[in-house]
């Protein structure tokens, strides 16, 4: 593993995870090589995946020849279609999880992925990722492609990054979503997915990623800090111990540096109305602020700042499917261990990928 402090500076002129205060625009060099050229191309894509499926679909709308296909279509995805809560892994393409695009897409950065402590594929598992950050670039690049060897180091898990069940009634997307082998973060989804297929037939040797803080999370992502929601999360706990999936606690060290953001403690108003989204829409809108594609200062790219995956030790769970027999100080307990081993993580990693850091871990409600 090699330390933050051995990264070359980044084209940003941030290697410490802090943007310097300047005056006008810095403009990227005509002669960069082709492959940040295209390390920054592949970001650019999947920064803008959403939006470019978006395009292809109004551009097929269009077209009257296929309004035979596409109304059909948007009625199965919107009624019907269960694939992403199923716990079928049927959709997944592993040969696009594994495409050589990814490791130029975690080389931008630079993302690595480290491992603390071996995890037997006789169990089944909830990875907490933490921070949300802006966009979670480290739990895509770790968890849903194999750009920094998820498989080589867990080898005989199966993994699945859950995200909002909306983002699977996009037309278009929705497929390359559960191609990639992502499903529905709601409680049906991961029930399933820890309960059926894998070694057993009953999830043995499968895991789920859960990013943690949620939405809600992404307003406090704040570079050298690491504010998490937490406190009062205990549904991912609840649900270890339903399925009898031991909890495993990740950080994603970088992955707040890789944005600016408007600080809500600075702008109450801005935060109120934030607040107000994510009521009412079930997600946020941060004000945030990176690079661009030619410049250094002013885009919606994250910065080329090191994103270092650390996966801590699996807290063992006792399966208890009976919801109304767990008591309530058990899941105190696990939770407790949990923010225990998550603190544990920072402690012994912060002075290797957190250098720039202007604060410690702080776990809010």
């Amino acid at each position: 593993m090699a330390s933050a402090s051995q990264h070359k500076e980044r084209d940003d002129g941030s290697s410490n995870g802090r943007t310097p205060k300047r005056h006008g625009i810095r403009w990227a060099p005509l002669n960069i090589g082709i492959e940040r050229r295209l390390q920054t191309l592949i970001v650019l894509c999947h920064t803008l995946t959403i939006a470019i499926f978006l395009t292809v679909f109004f551009f097929v709308c269009a077209m009257p020849l296929f309004w035979p296909l596409l109304v059909p279509y948007l009625v199965y995805i919107s009624l019907f279609s269960a694939a992403a809560t199923s716990g079928s892994l049927k959709s997944r393409w592993p040969s696009l999880r594994a495409l050589p695009i990814w490791k130029i897409y975690a080389a931008y950065f630079p993302a690595r992925l480290h491992r603390t402590e071996p995890l037997p594929p006789t169990r089944k598992y909830i990875f907490g990722y933490h921070p949300h950050g802006i966009i979670s670039h480290g739990a895509f690049a770790a968890f849903v492609t194999e750009a920094l060897g998820f498989s080589k180091l867990f080898p005989g898990i199966t993994n699945t990054l859950l995200t909002l069940d909306s983002n699977f009634r996009i037309p278009f997307y929705r497929e390359y979503a559960l191609a990639l082998g992502l499903a529905s973060v709601s409680r049906e989804s991961c029930e399933n997915l820890l309960t059926k297929g894998g070694l057993d037939g009953e999830g043995m040797g499968r895991a789920i990623t859960i990013v943690i803080g949620g939405a809600r999370e992404s307003l406090d992502a704040q570079p050298g800090s690491l504010r998490l929601v937490l406190k009062s999360r205990k549904g991912f706990v609840r649900l270890a111990v339903r399925t009898g999936a031991d909890l495993v606690p990740a950080i994603g060290f970088g992955e707040n540096e890789l944005y600016e953001q408007v600080n809500s403690e600075e702008h109450p108003w801005i935060h109120k109305f934030q607040m107000l989204v994510k009521k009412t829409m079930g997600f946020t809108i941060p004000l945030f602020h990176a690079r661009g594609v030619f410049n250094y200062d002013v885009g919606m790219m994250p910065y080329r700042r090191p994103l270092n995956i650390v996966v801590g030790r699996p807290i063992q769970v006792v399966q208890q499917q009976d919801n109304s027999k767990v008591e309530e100080s058990y899941i105190d307990e696990l939770h407790h261990k949990y923010v225990q081993e998550l603190k544990r993580l920072w402690e012994e990693w912060k002075d290797v990928y957190a250098t720039g850091r202007t604060s410690e871990i702080d776990i809010t409600a």
